[in-house]
């Protein structure tokens, strides 16, 4: 009975342990599990400059979605079903990246004439791997500055580079380039014709550096085409006039230009002050002296 009663404690112990053992096994488990990374990237191009990537990198916290940052990517081609790898790219504080395609003419469409690219996030101790296929057609927008009747117009065409074709009946936006957000000029869009072309007064009145605009028609976000955009250097702005006074005697120019009048009436006011301190010294050595 004694050997009996040992047992049923040494199996009730091992039982307790071995629960206890497996709750703290779960709860590492729980601390440790990997959150799922997003990417999302969009192609851009910028017509005779550069084609690039923004991506961003996200993920659900907590029921909050915060930015992923400082994670490394891997930027491939696919061609053919093969992924060949045409570099890297970290993300920023903000989870965002920007990658520059260095040779696009490497690239190659498929026979549909889409270009494919995958950008790849190859997971890490707190988020587990993710990747975002990337598809857009080559599309070109070519502008030209027109004068009629004393009015100034901008013209563009799109078209599609693979087809040699216009790209009709899609919305571009035509806007002035500026420092922090572009600024639109009339309507929020305008739907190109049956030769993908569209023509918008440009309005008097537009201040420029030198008098230049730098116009901006873009393509945005488009499912096909991604976003492209074409800048036109236009000299019909109004020109800006320097009103610069940092070699001017003002009261907010810095010490060496303070006016004048000031410098005269500061330096009065000090040589009266010591004139009566002078007058005073000399007349109580006058009294001492006496």
């Amino acid at each position: 009975m004694k050997d009996f009663k040992l047992t049923y404690r040494s199996l009730l112990m091992f039982f307790l342990s071995t629960l206890f053992v497996l709750f703290f096994m779960n709860e590492s488990h729980a601390q440790q599990k990997k959150v799922r990374a997003r990417i999302n990237a969009e192609y851009v191009k910028v017509t005779g400059k550069e084609h690039y990537l923004d991506i961003k990198a996200s993920a659900r916290v907590e029921r909050q979605t915060v930015p992923v940052e400082k994670i490394d990517l891997i930027i491939a081609k696919v061609e053919e079903e093969e992924e060949t790898e045409i570099g890297t790219a970290k993300t920023d504080s903000q989870g965002q990246a920007r990658f520059v395609i260095q040779d696009f003419n490497s690239l190659r469409p498929d026979s549909t004439g889409f270009y494919n690219l995958i950008v790849i996030f190859e997971g890490n101790d707190a988020f587990k791997k993710a990747s975002r296929d990337v598809s857009f057609r080559d599309a070109t927008i070519v502008t030209e500055l027109i004068e009629r009747d004393s009015l100034y117009f901008i013209g563009a065409r799109i078209t599609d580079t693979a087809l040699d074709s216009a790209v009709v009946e899609t919305d571009l936006n035509v806007q002035v380039e500026r420092l922090f957000r572009p600024w639109k000029i009339g309507e929020d869009f305008y739907s190109t014709d049956d030769e993908g072309y569209i023509e918008v007064p440009i309005p008097k009145g537009i201040p420029g550096v030198d008098g230049i605009l730098n116009l901006e028609v873009v393509l945005k976000e488009s499912d096909d085409y991604g976003t492209v955009k074409t800048v036109l250097k236009a000299p019909v702005g109004e020109l800006i006039v320097e009103e610069s006074t940092y070699d001017q005697r003002t009261m907010w120019s810095p010490r060496g230009k303070t006016p004048v009048v000031l410098l005269v009436i500061t330096y009065s006011f000090i040589f009266v002050v010591w004139g009566i301190f002078l007058y005073l010294f000399i007349n109580l050595f006058r009294i001492v002296k006496s």
